[in-house]
């Protein structure tokens, strides 16, 4: 396995500085963003899909650090019901145009959420009853986020973006690994996951039983960790509204990796990827609000070397 960086990790830095400190911490790829919820600190998309002179200096950047590019990332929600959906959407289009030409074949996106008939939000159900809620869930799959998907597919498979990484999130119609098989299954293999663990943990869900549900639908890998604090939790359980910057009140944190769980569950970790086909790069996002980014990112890739496999296995049994 390879250790990679997404770059909004250190958006504070300029793109020669993000890209020296990923050389300096001896990484091996990076993930940029383009735009939609991000602000896309490091690259212009535009710039880039207009000028093949911009494309080279990227890539000559990169290669003179030993880096190469893991996915292009536009997470946002194409699905909003008002005018940021339909941003978000060309976000996610020329983000697929972009990729063939830096030679990517993944895009990291997250499915949307629609709001329900007439709405001008998105409303995430996530419970059965009253009985309107299994009414709005029905009719936004069948009505907004099918029809949508296939169409989105469809575009990037004729674009020669064959890989569609879709992180399983909060207040999205894709969060866990049932409605990710749901929509692989209704719109094919160019969906698969963006697996982000931290999202899995504090909704309750366990990440290792995760990955070896998803297997070979695991196309790009986020290394990002979460802190439960049960004291909290006794008293809201972990369905949280307070801020993130609230760290000390929440029922739950997005923290650098070992801060929520330890090496033994990376190992552990490390491990079920590899035993479901996935040795690719682990992308560290760092979203920690208590600790520094350039700090929580160098002490992410010392716990990750702690437990990465990087090589595969060349024992055989002795035959009898």
């Amino acid at each position: 396995m390879k250790i990679g960086l997404n770059t909004d990790s250190v958006g504070q830095l300029t793109l020669d500085e993000t890209l020296d400190l990923a050389a300096e911490l001896g990484l091996e790829h990076v993930e940029f963003a383009t735009g939609a919820w991000s602000t896309a600190p490091h690259i212009d998309i535009d710039r880039l899909l207009d000028s093949d002179g911009a494309r080279r200096e990227l890539l000559a950047k990169l290669a003179d650090r030993g880096l190469t590019i893991s996915a292009l990332t536009c997470s946002g929600n194409p699905l909003h019901p008002g005018p940021s959906g339909r941003e978000h959407d060309q976000v996610a289009r020329r983000t697929i145009a972009l990729a063939p030409l830096l030679g990517v074949d993944r895009v990291v996106m997250m499915s949307g959420l629609p709001g329900g008939p007439g709405d001008a939000n998105p409303n995430w159900i996530t419970v059965s009853w009253p009985p309107e809620t299994t009414q709005i869930l029905d009719w936004q799959w069948t009505e907004v986020i099918l029809p949508y998907w296939r169409d989105l597919v469809a575009h990037s498979r004729d674009r020669g973006v064959p890989k569609l990484a879709l992180e399983m999130h909060a207040h999205q119609a894709v969060y866990n690994v049932p409605t990710l098989l749901r929509l692989r299954e209704e719109v094919g293999p160019v969906v698969g996951a963006n697996f982000d663990p931290s999202h899995l943990m504090w909704m309750g869900a366990d990440p290792l039983a995760a990955i070896e549900a998803l297997g070979e639908a695991i196309y790009h890998v986020h290394a990002k960790d979460t802190r439960l604090e049960p004291s909290r939790q006794a008293l809201t359980s972990r369905l949280e509204t307070l801020p993130v910057m609230a760290a000390e009140e929440r029922s739950w944190n997005y923290v650098t990796l070992g801060y929520g769980h330890d090496d033994a569950f990376w190992r552990a970790f490390c491990l079920a990827l590899r035993r479901a086909g996935y040795d690719d790069v682990l992308s560290i996002e760092h979203e920690d609000v208590l600790v520094a980014p350039v700090e929580g990112v160098t002490k992410t890739v010392d716990l990750l070397r702690r437990v990465i496999l990087r090589d595969p296995s060349s024992y055989k049994p002795q035959e009898i």
